[in-house]
């Protein structure tokens, strides 16, 4: 269990870390002088394609996680509860973190504001996926867990 977690907080704060790398190189790009015209039409492209993906992943990546750990809480064998769930939790935590990083990049690179509003949208979706062992038992009503 203690080691499900770990991965999970580790694929959790990776998820930031890689929004914190992806303002400095977007803070870089921009310095550098490499914007796109966000009237353009790979700007508008841009941005019209990270809204329409946040907006899908954001609430399906939820769904479809909440809907997975209905089924794993009815698996018998713990250890596979545990497996399916930790991999479910990093898949979940990708996808809400391609639409967080691309947010960030796409602000600096297109200089909308619309494009940190949708990378708070993601992030405050990541923030729902901080794992806690209380929230895994809960989730996968573990009654004994191994440590």
């Amino acid at each position: 269990m203690k080691k499900v977690l770990k991965n999970i907080q580790l694929a959790y704060y990776a998820v930031y870390i890689a929004a914190i790398a992806a303002a400095v190189s977007g803070y870089a790009l921009m310095n550098a002088n490499l914007r796109i015209d966000p009237q353009s039409e790979v700007g508008i492209a841009l941005n019209s394609a990270l809204i329409v993906l946040i907006i899908g992943s954001v609430p399906l990546a939820l769904w479809l996680f909440s809907r997975n750990t209905k089924k794993w809480a009815k698996l018998t064998d713990v250890h596979e509860k545990l497996a399916k769930y930790q991999k479910g939790s990093i898949i979940r935590l990708l996808v809400l973190g391609v639409g967080l990083v691309l947010g960030v990049v796409f602000y600096y690179v297109l200089g909308l504001q619309s494009m940190i509003f949708a990378a708070g949208i993601s992030a405050i979706g990541v923030f729902f996926c901080k794992p806690a062992e209380v929230k895994v038992v809960a989730e996968l009503e573990l009654e004994e867990y191994p440590e």
